[in-house]
Protein backbone atom coordinates (compact mmCIF):
# COMPACT_ATOMS: atom_id res chain seq x y z
CA UNK A 1 0.00 0.00 0.00
CA UNK A 2 2.97 2.26 0.66
CA UNK A 3 4.48 1.56 -2.89
CA UNK A 4 1.57 2.15 -4.32
CA UNK A 5 0.57 5.85 -2.81
CA UNK A 6 4.46 6.51 -3.24
CA UNK A 7 4.00 6.15 -7.19
CA UNK A 8 0.97 7.83 -7.25
CA UNK A 9 2.31 10.83 -5.11
CA UNK A 10 5.35 10.65 -7.74
CA UNK A 11 3.03 10.45 -11.02
CA UNK A 12 1.02 13.31 -9.26
CA UNK A 13 4.04 15.59 -8.49
CA UNK A 14 5.65 15.02 -12.20
CA UNK A 15 2.02 15.79 -14.18
CA UNK A 16 2.54 19.45 -11.98
CA UNK A 17 5.96 19.79 -13.33
CA UNK A 18 5.17 19.26 -16.94
CA UNK A 19 2.06 21.54 -16.35
CA UNK A 20 4.21 24.08 -15.15
CA UNK A 21 6.82 23.94 -17.52
CA UNK A 22 4.25 24.32 -20.32
CA UNK A 23 2.44 27.25 -18.74
CA UNK A 24 3.02 30.60 -20.04
CA UNK A 25 5.31 32.58 -18.06
CA UNK A 26 4.60 35.83 -16.27
CA UNK A 27 4.37 39.22 -18.56
CA UNK A 28 7.09 41.31 -17.02
CA UNK A 29 5.36 45.03 -16.24
CA UNK A 30 7.59 47.96 -16.45
CA UNK A 31 4.60 50.66 -15.31
CA UNK A 32 1.27 50.02 -14.12
CA UNK A 33 -0.94 53.55 -14.97
CA UNK A 34 -4.08 53.93 -12.89
CA UNK A 35 -6.72 55.88 -13.95
CA UNK A 36 -10.20 56.23 -12.03
CA UNK A 37 -12.81 57.52 -14.68
CA UNK A 38 -13.97 57.12 -18.36
CA UNK A 39 -16.43 58.73 -19.75
CA UNK A 40 -17.41 56.13 -22.18
CA UNK A 41 -15.66 54.24 -24.69
CA UNK A 42 -11.51 53.68 -24.19
CA UNK A 43 -11.19 55.51 -27.23
CA UNK A 44 -12.71 57.80 -29.90
CA UNK A 45 -15.65 59.55 -27.81
CA UNK A 46 -15.76 61.97 -25.16
CA UNK A 47 -12.51 61.31 -22.88
CA UNK A 48 -11.99 60.41 -19.25
CA UNK A 49 -8.61 59.49 -17.58
CA UNK A 50 -8.30 56.93 -19.49
CA UNK A 51 -9.00 57.49 -22.94
CA UNK A 52 -5.66 59.26 -23.48
CA UNK A 53 -3.48 56.86 -22.41
CA UNK A 54 -5.33 54.13 -24.47
CA UNK A 55 -5.10 55.90 -27.40
CA UNK A 56 -1.58 58.00 -27.49
CA UNK A 57 0.52 55.35 -25.72
CA UNK A 58 -0.74 52.76 -28.25
CA UNK A 59 -2.03 50.50 -25.60
CA UNK A 60 -3.51 47.81 -27.96
CA UNK A 61 -3.79 44.70 -26.41
CA UNK A 62 -6.92 44.38 -24.70
CA UNK A 63 -7.03 41.82 -21.84
CA UNK A 64 -9.97 40.67 -19.82
CA UNK A 65 -9.93 41.41 -16.18
CA UNK A 66 -13.13 40.09 -14.55
CA UNK A 67 -11.96 40.66 -11.07
CA UNK A 68 -11.57 44.21 -11.72
CA UNK A 69 -13.87 47.06 -12.71
CA UNK A 70 -12.62 46.98 -16.49
CA UNK A 71 -10.69 45.15 -18.96
CA UNK A 72 -6.87 45.92 -18.93
CA UNK A 73 -4.88 47.04 -21.66
CA UNK A 74 -0.94 46.70 -22.40
CA UNK A 75 0.86 47.71 -25.08
CA UNK A 76 4.26 46.25 -26.62
CA UNK A 77 6.42 48.31 -23.91
CA UNK A 78 5.28 46.65 -21.24
CA UNK A 79 3.34 49.62 -20.21
CA UNK A 80 -0.39 48.56 -18.61
CA UNK A 81 -3.21 50.65 -17.56
CA UNK A 82 -5.86 49.79 -15.82
CA UNK A 83 -9.24 51.37 -14.77
CA UNK A 84 -10.26 50.99 -11.16
CA UNK A 85 -14.06 52.78 -11.32
CA UNK A 86 -15.08 55.76 -9.15
CA UNK A 87 -14.63 55.64 -5.41
CA UNK A 88 -11.97 54.07 -3.26
CA UNK A 89 -13.89 51.08 -2.67
CA UNK A 90 -13.98 50.27 -6.38
CA UNK A 91 -10.16 51.32 -6.32
CA UNK A 92 -9.09 48.80 -3.61
CA UNK A 93 -10.93 46.02 -5.19
CA UNK A 94 -9.40 46.72 -8.84
CA UNK A 95 -5.87 46.90 -7.69
CA UNK A 96 -5.43 43.93 -5.37
CA UNK A 97 -7.25 42.12 -7.78
CA UNK A 98 -4.65 43.01 -10.45
CA UNK A 99 -1.76 42.71 -7.99
CA UNK A 100 -2.58 38.59 -7.43
CA UNK A 101 -3.12 37.99 -10.98
CA UNK A 102 -0.80 35.74 -11.90
CA UNK A 103 -0.64 36.73 -15.32
CA UNK A 104 1.84 39.66 -14.41
CA UNK A 105 5.12 39.93 -12.91
CA UNK A 106 4.46 43.39 -11.26
CA UNK A 107 7.90 43.13 -8.75
CA UNK A 108 9.70 45.54 -10.58
CA UNK A 109 6.80 47.52 -11.87
CA UNK A 110 6.35 51.71 -11.62
CA UNK A 111 2.92 52.90 -10.43
CA UNK A 112 1.60 55.77 -11.79
CA UNK A 113 -1.84 57.34 -10.62
CA UNK A 114 -3.09 59.99 -13.09
CA UNK A 115 -6.44 61.70 -12.81
CA UNK A 116 -8.11 65.24 -12.18
CA UNK A 117 -8.86 66.48 -8.77
CA UNK A 118 -10.57 70.04 -7.02
CA UNK A 119 -7.61 72.11 -6.21
CA UNK A 120 -7.10 74.54 -3.53
CA UNK A 121 -6.55 77.96 -5.42
CA UNK A 122 -4.57 79.04 -2.35
CA UNK A 123 -1.62 76.51 -4.14
CA UNK A 124 -2.71 76.32 -7.60
CA UNK A 125 -4.77 77.37 -10.67
CA UNK A 126 -7.04 75.51 -13.02
CA UNK A 127 -5.30 72.93 -15.49
CA UNK A 128 -2.34 72.65 -13.26
CA UNK A 129 -0.68 69.34 -12.37
CA UNK A 130 0.67 68.05 -8.67
CA UNK A 131 2.88 65.54 -7.85
CA UNK A 132 1.61 63.99 -4.75
CA UNK A 133 4.05 62.97 -1.23
CA UNK A 134 1.10 62.94 1.60
CA UNK A 135 -2.05 61.34 0.64
CA UNK A 136 -4.53 61.69 3.43
CA UNK A 137 -7.68 59.69 3.97
CA UNK A 138 -10.91 62.36 4.55
CA UNK A 139 -13.59 59.53 4.88
CA UNK A 140 -11.59 58.06 8.31
CA UNK A 141 -13.19 59.62 11.38
CA UNK A 142 -16.25 60.80 12.94
CA UNK A 143 -18.89 63.71 12.15
CA UNK A 144 -21.36 65.55 13.53
CA UNK A 145 -24.28 67.57 11.51
CA UNK A 146 -22.76 70.94 10.84
CA UNK A 147 -25.51 72.50 12.96
CA UNK A 148 -24.91 70.51 16.20
CA UNK A 149 -21.23 71.13 16.20
CA UNK A 150 -20.63 72.61 19.45
CA UNK A 151 -19.31 76.52 20.14
CA UNK A 152 -15.77 76.37 19.71
CA UNK A 153 -15.42 73.68 17.98
CA UNK A 154 -13.91 74.79 14.02
CA UNK A 155 -15.57 71.31 12.02
CA UNK A 156 -17.72 68.72 13.01
CA UNK A 157 -15.17 66.33 11.70
CA UNK A 158 -13.56 64.19 14.48
CA UNK A 159 -10.59 61.67 14.01
CA UNK A 160 -10.94 58.00 14.93
CA UNK A 161 -10.97 57.49 18.56
CA UNK A 162 -10.79 60.65 19.54
CA UNK A 163 -13.34 63.01 21.04
CA UNK A 164 -12.73 66.61 19.63
CA UNK A 165 -11.27 67.91 16.12
CA UNK A 166 -7.80 67.68 15.68
CA UNK A 167 -6.83 66.15 19.41
CA UNK A 168 -3.51 65.30 20.19
CA UNK A 169 -1.92 63.09 20.18
CA UNK A 170 -2.45 62.01 16.58
CA UNK A 171 -3.59 58.30 17.12
CA UNK A 172 -1.31 56.10 14.83
CA UNK A 173 -2.39 55.36 11.46
CA UNK A 174 -4.97 52.91 10.35
CA UNK A 175 -5.15 53.91 6.89
CA UNK A 176 -5.55 57.85 7.47
CA UNK A 177 -2.01 58.58 5.92
CA UNK A 178 0.38 57.34 3.15
CA UNK A 179 3.81 58.90 2.83
CA UNK A 180 4.89 58.02 -0.84
CA UNK A 181 8.48 58.26 -1.92
CA UNK A 182 9.28 61.92 -1.94
CA UNK A 183 13.14 61.22 -3.46
CA UNK A 184 10.96 59.44 -6.79
CA UNK A 185 8.05 62.43 -6.78
CA UNK A 186 10.93 65.02 -6.82
CA UNK A 187 12.57 63.08 -9.67
CA UNK A 188 9.10 63.21 -11.55
CA UNK A 189 8.78 66.64 -10.49
CA UNK A 190 11.98 67.86 -11.80
CA UNK A 191 11.73 65.86 -15.45
CA UNK A 192 8.19 67.39 -16.00
CA UNK A 193 8.05 70.80 -14.02
CA UNK A 194 8.91 72.75 -17.54
CA UNK A 195 6.58 71.07 -19.40
CA UNK A 196 3.70 73.44 -20.93
CA UNK A 197 0.33 72.84 -19.97
CA UNK A 198 -2.56 74.04 -21.88
CA UNK A 199 -4.87 76.79 -21.33
CA UNK A 200 -8.17 78.65 -22.70
CA UNK A 201 -10.28 81.77 -22.43
CA UNK A 202 -12.57 80.06 -20.01
CA UNK A 203 -9.81 79.10 -17.86
CA UNK A 204 -8.69 82.45 -17.68
CA UNK A 205 -12.18 83.58 -16.90
CA UNK A 206 -12.83 81.57 -14.11
CA UNK A 207 -9.30 82.80 -12.44
CA UNK A 208 -10.11 86.10 -13.05
CA UNK A 209 -12.90 85.49 -10.11
CA UNK A 210 -10.29 84.29 -7.56
CA UNK A 211 -8.10 86.71 -5.46
CA UNK A 212 -5.23 83.87 -4.69
CA UNK A 213 -1.99 84.44 -6.43
CA UNK A 214 -1.66 81.12 -7.07
CA UNK A 215 -5.32 80.57 -8.20
CA UNK A 216 -4.47 83.33 -10.88
CA UNK A 217 -1.46 82.18 -12.48
CA UNK A 218 -1.18 80.03 -15.88
CA UNK A 219 -1.73 76.21 -15.02
CA UNK A 220 1.83 75.01 -14.28
CA UNK A 221 3.69 71.70 -12.71
CA UNK A 222 4.32 71.73 -8.71
CA UNK A 223 4.28 68.96 -5.87
CA UNK A 224 1.78 68.61 -2.92
CA UNK A 225 -0.16 67.25 -1.05
CA UNK A 226 -3.67 65.36 -1.76
CA UNK A 227 -7.05 65.14 0.59
CA UNK A 228 -8.30 61.41 -0.85
CA UNK A 229 -12.34 61.09 0.25
CA UNK A 230 -14.92 59.24 -1.68
CA UNK A 231 -17.50 62.54 -0.93
CA UNK A 232 -16.95 65.37 -3.28
CA UNK A 233 -16.98 68.04 -0.92
CA UNK A 234 -17.06 71.63 -1.72
CA UNK A 235 -16.57 75.44 0.13
CA UNK A 236 -14.38 77.73 1.74
CA UNK A 237 -14.77 76.24 5.15
CA UNK A 238 -14.37 72.49 3.59
CA UNK A 239 -11.03 73.88 2.30
CA UNK A 240 -10.16 75.04 5.52
CA UNK A 241 -11.16 71.81 7.25
CA UNK A 242 -9.02 69.84 4.47
CA UNK A 243 -5.76 71.94 5.29
CA UNK A 244 -6.21 71.22 8.82
CA UNK A 245 -6.92 67.61 8.32
CA UNK A 246 -3.66 67.09 5.97
CA UNK A 247 -1.51 69.32 8.76
CA UNK A 248 -3.01 66.94 11.47
CA UNK A 249 -2.11 63.75 10.13
CA UNK A 250 1.12 64.64 8.84
CA UNK A 251 2.83 66.12 11.77
CA UNK A 252 2.57 69.37 9.93
CA UNK A 253 4.65 68.21 7.29
CA UNK A 254 1.97 68.27 4.87
CA UNK A 255 0.29 70.92 2.58
CA UNK A 256 -3.40 70.12 1.38
CA UNK A 257 -3.47 70.96 -2.64
CA UNK A 258 -5.56 68.26 -4.45
CA UNK A 259 -8.65 66.65 -3.78
CA UNK A 260 -9.28 63.13 -5.46
CA UNK A 261 -11.11 60.45 -3.99
CA UNK A 262 -9.54 56.76 -4.90
CA UNK A 263 -5.92 57.71 -3.83
CA UNK A 264 -6.17 56.08 -0.23
CA UNK A 265 -8.24 53.10 -1.61
CA UNK A 266 -4.94 52.35 -4.40
CA UNK A 267 -2.21 52.91 -2.01
CA UNK A 268 -3.99 50.57 0.98
CA UNK A 269 -3.88 47.42 -1.78
CA UNK A 270 -0.94 48.58 -2.98
CA UNK A 271 0.65 49.20 0.87
CA UNK A 272 -0.59 44.94 1.23
CA UNK A 273 1.03 44.10 -1.93
CA UNK A 274 3.74 45.34 -1.17
CA UNK A 275 3.69 43.51 1.97
CA UNK A 276 3.15 40.53 0.03
CA UNK A 277 6.33 41.05 -1.92
CA UNK A 278 4.03 41.13 -4.84
CA UNK A 279 4.53 44.81 -5.50
CA UNK A 280 7.17 48.32 -4.65
CA UNK A 281 5.62 50.41 -2.53
CA UNK A 282 8.65 53.02 -3.43
CA UNK A 283 7.76 52.91 -6.83
CA UNK A 284 4.57 54.43 -6.38
CA UNK A 285 3.39 58.17 -8.33
CA UNK A 286 0.55 59.95 -7.54
CA UNK A 287 -0.09 62.84 -10.35
CA UNK A 288 -3.27 64.72 -9.95
CA UNK A 289 -4.08 67.60 -11.95
CA UNK A 290 -6.90 70.42 -11.30
CA UNK A 291 -10.12 70.07 -13.25
CA UNK A 292 -11.85 72.81 -10.95
CA UNK A 293 -11.20 74.67 -7.41
CA UNK A 294 -12.62 73.18 -4.53
CA UNK A 295 -14.63 76.34 -3.50
CA UNK A 296 -16.50 79.25 -4.88
CA UNK A 297 -15.15 82.01 -6.82
CA UNK A 298 -16.26 85.21 -5.08
CA UNK A 299 -20.01 86.08 -6.11
CA UNK A 300 -21.46 82.59 -5.71
CA UNK A 301 -22.72 80.16 -2.54
CA UNK A 302 -20.72 77.05 -1.82
CA UNK A 303 -24.09 75.65 -2.72
CA UNK A 304 -24.18 77.54 -6.18
CA UNK A 305 -20.60 76.75 -7.18
CA UNK A 306 -21.74 72.86 -5.96
CA UNK A 307 -24.41 72.68 -8.70
CA UNK A 308 -21.75 73.45 -11.36
CA UNK A 309 -19.63 71.02 -10.56
CA UNK A 310 -20.39 67.95 -13.17
CA UNK A 311 -18.10 65.74 -14.47
CA UNK A 312 -17.21 67.47 -17.67
CA UNK A 313 -18.12 70.86 -17.21
CA UNK A 314 -16.05 71.20 -14.70
CA UNK A 315 -14.12 74.79 -15.75
CA UNK A 316 -10.78 72.54 -17.07
CA UNK A 317 -12.23 69.25 -17.50
CA UNK A 318 -10.43 68.72 -20.68
CA UNK A 319 -7.35 70.81 -20.32
CA UNK A 320 -6.80 69.18 -16.72
CA UNK A 321 -7.14 65.57 -18.56
CA UNK A 322 -4.51 66.68 -21.02
CA UNK A 323 -2.18 67.96 -18.24
CA UNK A 324 -2.23 64.43 -16.98
CA UNK A 325 -1.13 63.07 -19.69
CA UNK A 326 1.30 65.67 -21.01
CA UNK A 327 3.07 65.83 -17.02
CA UNK A 328 2.45 61.44 -16.72
CA UNK A 329 3.65 60.72 -20.25
CA UNK A 330 7.61 61.38 -19.83
CA UNK A 331 8.52 59.85 -16.45
CA UNK A 332 6.42 56.30 -18.37
CA UNK A 333 8.70 56.78 -21.17
CA UNK A 334 11.98 57.70 -19.08
CA UNK A 335 11.37 54.74 -16.56
CA UNK A 336 10.83 52.20 -20.31
CA UNK A 337 13.93 54.11 -22.05
CA UNK A 338 16.26 53.15 -19.23
CA UNK A 339 14.49 49.94 -18.44
CA UNK A 340 18.31 48.43 -17.96
CA UNK A 341 19.03 50.84 -15.25
CA UNK A 342 15.36 51.51 -13.58
CA UNK A 343 14.85 47.79 -13.55
CA UNK A 344 16.47 47.62 -10.58
CA UNK A 345 17.23 50.84 -9.35
CA UNK A 346 15.08 53.92 -8.55
CA UNK A 347 15.93 57.22 -10.66
CA UNK A 348 16.36 58.64 -7.57
CA UNK A 349 18.65 56.17 -6.09
CA UNK A 350 21.92 57.95 -5.53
Amino acid sequence: MRIRLTVLSLLFLAANASRAAGAASPIPVKVVVVAMYEAGEDAGDTPGEYQYWVERAHLDHVLPFDAGFHHLRINDQGVLAVLTGVGTAKAAASIMALGLDPRFDLTHAYWLVAGIAGGDPADVSLGSAVWVHWVVDGDLGYEIDAREIPSGWPTGYVPLRKSTPYEQPVTPPDGQVYELNSSLADWAYGLTKNVPLPDTETMQTKRSHFEEAAAKRAPFVTEGDDLSASTFWHGKLMDDWANAWVRYYTGGKGNFVVSGMEDTGTLQSLAFLSRAGKVDLRRVLVLRTVSNYDQPPRGLTAAESLAEQKVGRYGAYLPALEAAYAVGRPVVDAIVNHWDRYRDHLPSDK
